[in-house]
Formats: C-alpha cells, structure tokens, sequence
C-alpha cells in the first residue's frame, strides 16, 4: 500500500532523507525511528505529498503521489505534528467540515462524524469549540479528521506526543485495531512504542535507514539478548568467565553478575553451564534469569555519534574478562 523508492530531500547543502527505500502492507504497523533531526518528519510530509522529493518516488496503493496526487490523497488518512485545527469551530462543525472536503454528504457524512467520534472517544465534547478543548481531546479531534473518510492508508507524525499515559495507552491500542486492515505508518522516538504497537520497525539516522525489522528482531540486535543475569551468594565472577560458553562477566548491584554468551543463540548452553556451575560450587541462587535485548541499547548503538559511542563504551568498560 505505501511504496518508496530511493526517496532523497535536501535543503540547501543539507541532505535530510538520503535514499530510503521500504514499502508498508496492508495489516502492518510500522514504527518510523530516529532521533531528533533524523529526517522522521521531512518522510512522512513527503510520503503525503506535502513536500516533494529532491529525488525518488512515493506511491500509494498504485498511484504515484507526484503524478496522481488526488488518487493517492483519497486513500491516505494523515495526522501531521502539530496537526492544525479551526480553533473557532466546534468539534462536531470542524469534523461535517472535513468530511464535506473528503466528498461525504447527507448520511454517509453524518455517519462518519458519528463513527470517528465514538472511535476517538470525542462524544462529551462534539458541540464544544475547538479552542476550549484540552490538548489531548484537540489531538484526538485532529486524529478523528485523519479518519473520517476510513481510509486504507493511515500516516502519523508523532501521534501520542504531548499525551498522557491513559491517553498514549488509547492511541497506541486503537493503532494496534486499525492496523488489522489498514497500512499503518507513524514517527515516533518513543521506545516503548515498538512493543505497545507496532509488528515492523524501522530506524533513521541522519536520513539513512540503519535498522528493519520487527521488534523481536530489533531486540535480538542488543548485546544482552541472551546475556543470563545471576543473583546467588557466594558467586565468584573469575568462574563464571571461565566457563566455555561464556564471552565476559558484567559485576552488578547487589551482589548479581551478568554473564555474556561467547557466541550469540548459546544463550540455552550458558545457562546450563551456570547451573552445573552453580551445584558443583554450592552458591545459593536468589535470581537467575535470561535477558531480553534492549531496545535503548539498540537504538543507541547505531544513532549515537561516533565520539559519544566512545565516550559510553568507556563508561560500561567494568567486565571481568
């Protein structure tokens, strides 16, 4: 439903997307990646045909959205930051009024005004003005345009930002619903919001695509996916190191260690070589337990500059070899 193509935008000498290639499915979440400045935003405006391309080509559905731009529009729902609204109308006006553009009349607009509202829950608030409202229920407003028309591709920018945790907890659930049938892209820089939401992500950095995958694989990308932490009186790290299976021994708080596998996916073989370890010495476990990969880590690793990478590989230099 969305495929891009070697899509570049510059700004003068700087180049803000640098070739990214992906395509969106339908029944597919993506999670759109990066730090601040990555080129998140500049994609999405052109992916809806806000900003065109320096080079490359956006197409939506089997519409290329610079030579078929109405076609493509009409399938493609979009929540921009800081989305605008008509702050002097109501809700319930500003919403007939976007319907009425997406070429909605009689009941099929007043059905729609009725399904977006039960579906971004604006019920309470459909006679109040726009400039009354408070941020969340403005961004919820803002969500309801977007999917007025019930379109096949639906593309966010930042959509749970300024939110609360029960509003975020909303947003990210009713993402998850309409990604069963739609093609759902959104930017983010909230970690957490790849496992809430999304079954695909991928990472930017400086314009550049630098990681793809679901979030499990992400995960499996982390230094401690696999790593086995051991909480048990009486551990000595330089016998831990010293089994076969394992890589390094990381000293924890409380008296806990955190043993790398040697290889990655001997994860299963550490463990049993901590257990024997463990009977044979006679230490008292208290925690043993397999790690998951770290998102944070992950993204760090592959978006922190060169020097702040050095800087932080210091910092974490406490292993026992």
């Amino acid at each position: 439903m969305i495929n891009i193509e070697n899509l570049c935008k510059t700004f003068g000498h700087n180049k803000a997307v640098d070739g990214l290639s992906f395509t969106v499915e339908r029944g597919e979440v993506l999670g759109f990646l990066g730090p601040n400045g990555a080129g998140k935003s500049t994609t999405m405006r052109m992916i809806t045909g806000f900003l065109p391309p320096s080079a490359g080509r956006v197409s939506i559905g089997n519409y290329d959205v610079a030579k078929s731009p109405l076609q493509a529009k009409r399938l493609m729902g979009y929540l921009p930051e800081n989305a605008a609204c008509y702050s002097d109308m109501s809700v319930h006006g500003f919403l007939s009024f976007v319907a009425e553009m997406r070429g909605l009349s009689g009941d099929a607009k007043r059905r729609s005004v009725q399904r977006v509202a039960e579906l971004c829950f604006l019920g309470s608030v459909l006679q109040q003005q726009i400039d009354t409202l408070s941020k969340g229920y403005k961004h919820r407003t803002c969500l309801a345009q977007a999917l007025i028309h019930d379109p096949e591709v639906l593309v966010m920018d930042e959509p749970t930002d300024g939110l609360d945790p029960n509003q975020k907890h909303e947003l990210r659930s009713l993402i998850r619903e309409m990604g069963r049938t739609k093609a759902v892209i959104f930017s983010t820089h909230i970690l957490e919001e790849v496992d809430a939401a999304c079954s695909r992500a991928i990472i930017i950095d400086r314009g550049r695509i630098v990681a793809n995958g679901t979030p499990a694989e992400l995960k499996n990308m982390s230094e401690f996916a696999g790593a086995v932490t051991l909480v048990a009186q009486g551990a000595d790290a330089h016998k831990l190191a010293a089994l076969a299976p394992a890589g390094r021994v990381e000293p924890l708080g409380g008296g806990g260690m955190r043993v790398y596998p040697r290889d990655r996916g001997a994860s299963a073989v550490l463990v049993k070589a901590i257990m024997q370890l463990v009977a044979h010495e006679g230490w008292k476990i208290e925690a043993l337990r397999t790690e998951e990969g770290h998102l944070d880590e992950v993204f760090r690793s592959i978006t922190l500059p060169d020097t702040a990478k050095s800087a932080s590989a210091v910092r974490d230099t406490q292993a026992v070899a």
